[in-house]
């Protein structure tokens, strides 16, 4: 099942995703990973573009988002759902799915600099902005991550719940079943 994947940014993100994908060897599925570093709008006008221009390669096409700071990520959620395309948003950024690799957390993150100081005695010197992102210290938690994760928000309510991530939905797109148990 070949699987397109634009992230909404450049370094962890991707990094992440390919180091999950080294690790599980799904030959079931071919994820093609794209970057495209700006505001979620343009994220998913981006995806759509990558999937329609391969002409109905993609069995599916999944955007990754944060909630951050942006302000037109309703928006993108609807032309998301108008275009058939997959999101999987964390709320408030990405960091709160890495620190679900660790310890399960309930409470209301204020943006990437409190997730940053939760994730860091799990992750010494962790930044978003490091192009050296080592999937090693998640290998063994992204199971534990998923099942965290799918008890913080209903399908679709992630940009209404802090904190949330739906990466476990794309980690169940991606990841063989006999993985996933």
């Amino acid at each position: 099942m070949p699987i397109l994947v634009v992230c909404g940014a450049k370094n962890t993100e991707p990094a992440y995703l390919k180091g999950l994908l080294a690790a599980v060897d799904n030959r079931a599925v071919s994820v093609r990973i794209k970057v495209c570093d700006q505001d979620p709008v343009s994220v998913v006008r981006h995806t759509v573009a990558e999937r329609d221009r391969a002409g109905g390669h993609y069995d599916r096409a999944w955007c990754v988002l944060d909630v951050d700071e942006f302000a037109h990520l309703d928006e993108a959620l609807r032309l998301a759902v108008d275009e058939d395309v997959q999101v999987a948003l964390s709320n408030p950024c990405f960091e709160l799915w890495l620190l679900l690799h660790f310890r399960d957390h309930w409470g209301n993150i204020s943006g990437y600099s409190q997730a940053k100081q939760l994730l860091v005695p799990h992750h010494p010197n962790y930044s978003k902005a490091a192009r050296e992102f080592t999937f090693g210290r998640y290998r063994d938690g992204w199971q534990d991550a998923a099942e965290r994760a799918r008890k913080l928000a209903r399908v679709g309510e992630e940009a209404k719940t802090n904190p949330s991530s739906g990466m476990w939905r794309l980690i169940g797109d991606i990841v063989p079943a006999h993985l996933r148990a």
